[in-house]
């Protein structure tokens, strides 16, 4: 049974370049910011100050399982 909430296909391209970004993270103020923030909301990323989103664990395992399509 499907119990995550559903990531529109902006939001996981925002998270798949979140994964590619690694530990340094993605900017805020580029164009898929309104996305990191969506996904800050769902415990996917991690806003650092002011400045800067980073991957949590959370988004590591939806990664893995809903972009990379691999068994959690």
């Amino acid at each position: 049974m499907w119990n995550e909430p559903y990531l529109e296909t902006c939001c996981r391209s925002a998270l798949h370049r979140l994964k590619l970004s690694g530990e340094n993270g993605r900017p805020t103020g580029l164009r898929d910011d309104p996305c990191l923030r969506r996904l800050t909301g769902m415990g996917l990323a991690h806003m650092h100050g002011e400045t800067r989103f980073t991957m949590t664990a959370q988004g590591q395992t939806r990664h893995r399982t809903e972009i990379l399509k691999l068994a959690p």
